[in-house]
């Protein structure tokens, strides 16, 4: 069974990419997600915040006794005695990228154009075959326009475009006017590709202790129809690949994706609840699935759903809704 893929130009062994998450950034659980067909592995992310942190202390090491006596200095800790996340995360980018025979992406987080971008420079320098960039800004003040956010997300696209000679792939989330239109517009401003969606984690009230407290929950497949409906609707009008995010349990969601027109299907949830292993039972039922109806190879099946591609594609459309909504409303009367 044949399931190559290209995503982002990199020549992969299968559609299955594992996405960031704490887990990966274990060697071994990468080498295992590797084995068991993963296509890519995304390293976890380095945030822009922990950059400028880091920043911050290494200016108060240097700063620091510029006015002391000479002998007194060798008692200022230097800078390799301080360890960083960022340098700990390119060690694992260069390690990972040594021992693995799949792609190794990067991943940043950031929400602003300045200072920090040389950080992918260092990835794709330690062996990174593409960067990841998570661009998660959520726009709590009133005043800030929606194109002001679109404006400040492809201002980030071209600070990292710019800087770095590897593929990007910009994952966004599903918040603006014009999805569609947005990674058009990504993908001009110099990436290669989008990863649809990022989920805003938001926060829980604690109405016993009168708190805000983060709260996470891992996605599930009752999630996937967002992303599924744009995949759809981008599929060959993009110019660029299409990896899909959010909801992937099964093989079945897989398949989903695949039909709609993902180059690539990304799982982190799944994989953090059943364990790296469950990499395998996503890929060999994709070959079931495909062996079952005699097809050997993956273009056949990729994006035969898609909005394009269907004579009738009322399904992606407004006159779908009325539908359901009729069916709901017989349904109830019958009741």
């Amino acid at each position: 069974m044949d399931l190559k893929t290209r995503y982002l130009g990199l020549e992969l062994q299968s559609p299955l990419v594992a996405s960031a998450s704490p887990m990966n950034a274990r060697l071994d659980v990468l080498k295992q997600l590797a084995d068991c067909g993963a296509g890519a592995v995304v390293l976890p992310s380095v945030f822009e915040e922990q950059i400028w942190h880091e920043q911050r202390i290494l200016d108060q090491l240097v700063e620091h006794g510029t006015e002391s006596y000479g002998e007194a200095l060798s008692y200022f800790p230097t800078q390799a005695a301080f360890a960083f996340e960022s340098s700990n995360t390119l060690g694992l980018v260069e390690r990972a990228a040594t021992a693995l025979s799949v792609p190794v992406i990067a991943s940043i987080n950031g929400t602003t154009d300045t200072g920090w971008t040389d950080t992918a420079h260092d990835m794709e320098e330690a062996g990174a075959a593409a960067i990841e960039l998570n661009v998660y800004f959520l726009p709590t003040d009133p005043n800030v326009s929606g194109s002001d956010v679109e404006r400040r997300t492809l201002d980030v696209v071209r600070a990292v475009c710019d800087t770095v000679k590897i593929p990007v792939a910009v994952k966004i989330g599903p918040y603006f006017s014009a999805p569609a239109h947005m990674s058009k517009r990504i993908v001009a401003a110099g990436a290669k590709g989008v990863v649809l969606f990022n989920r805003f984690y938001q926060p829980e009230i604690d109405p016993v202790g009168l708190s805000v407290t983060p709260a996470l929950q891992l996605s599930t497949r009752y999630e996937m129809r967002l992303p599924l409906l744009w995949i759809g609707v981008l599929s060959g009008r993009l110019g660029g690949s299409l990896a899909a995010s959010t909801g992937v349990e099964s093989a079945e969601d897989v398949v989903r994706y695949l039909l709609a027109g993902a180059d690539v299907v990304m799982s982190t949830s799944a994989l953090l609840r059943h364990g790296p292993g469950h990499m395998e039972v996503l890929v060999r039922g994709l070959e079931d699935w495909l062996a079952a109806r005699g097809v050997n190879h993956l273009g056949a099946v990729r994006g035969m759903l898609a909005h394009g591609a269907i004579e009738d594609p009322e399904g992606y459309e407004r006159a779908n809704y009325i539908k359901v909504m009729q069916s709901w409303a017989k349904g109830a009367d019958k009741a």
